[in-house]
């Protein structure tokens, strides 16, 4: 089974995506780290630590997402005050 291997994401690269890019992002990077736990127990993959790189790129894009909703939601907060 031969599964992508990919750099880290960097937070630069992660801001230039749009909202709907991270969110497509977040599940591609789900599945992948799912198939990489299923081949890891089925058998030892190569490098394990893909694993945790994989998981903290989604950590990453959670954060990026969780702050653009706060942003959004404190942007109609204070449009919402000023009328």
């Amino acid at each position: 089974m031969q599964l992508t291997t990919q750099k880290k994401m960097k937070n630069s690269e992660i801001q230039g995506l749009t909202t709907e890019e991270v969110v497509a992002r977040i599940n591609e990077e789900k599945a992948n780290l799912t198939k990489l736990k299923f081949a890891h127990t089925v058998s030892a993959i190569e490098n394990p630590l893909r694993i945790t790189k994989v998981r903290k790129d989604v950590a990453r894009l959670n954060t990026e997402l969780t702050k653009r909703k706060a942003e959004a939601k404190a942007s109609a907060a204070t449009e919402s005050a000023s009328e």
